[in-house]
């Protein structure tokens, strides 16, 4: 008595299969050779999604921010795209921004505390003065 392969249910996971079937497979989809669910109909992979976790993990192509080349984008897509890029731009604003604050908050205090050094110590901290700049420095000399 044989049994019918067609029927036969045989649950896989992501180790039953070796890392050169997977690229194989990657391969061939990303070449145009077969879709997704092609592949996953061809080699017996029961869901189409497995083919698609490969893609993102082995493949070339940028799942993030592009769709394949060989695939003409379609306006929505196009704007999709424009919209990410956008919010990502923002969020990288923002937080350069807020570095950009942080930094002019450091360097404030960074002088607040050198002068309060040279004051204290009567010592010159700071020994390149660029041209027309007036420092406290200066004026203490002025008055000695």
């Amino acid at each position: 008595m044989q049994e019918n392969p067609e029927t036969k249910y045989v649950k896989r996971t992501q180790k039953d299969y070796s890392m050169s079937f997977k690229l194989e497979v990657v391969k061939e989809v990303e070449r145009g050779e077969l879709s997704i669910g092609a592949s996953a109909r061809k080699y017996g992979i029961q869901n189409p999604t497995t083919v698609t976790n490969w893609l993102r993990k082995y493949g070339k192509f940028d799942w993030e921010n592009q769709t394949p080349s060989n695939m003409p984008k379609t306006p929505e897509q196009k704007i999709l795209e424009l919209e990410q890029k956008v919010k990502l731009l923002e969020k990288q604003k923002a937080f350069l921004e807020k570095q950009a604050e942080t930094s002019d908050k450091k360097a404030i205090i960074f002088d607040m505390m050198i002068d309060l050094a040279e004051k204290e110590y009567q010592i010159p901290i700071r020994k390149n003065y660029s041209p027309g700049q007036s420092t406290n420095l200066d004026q203490n000399k002025k008055k000695h």
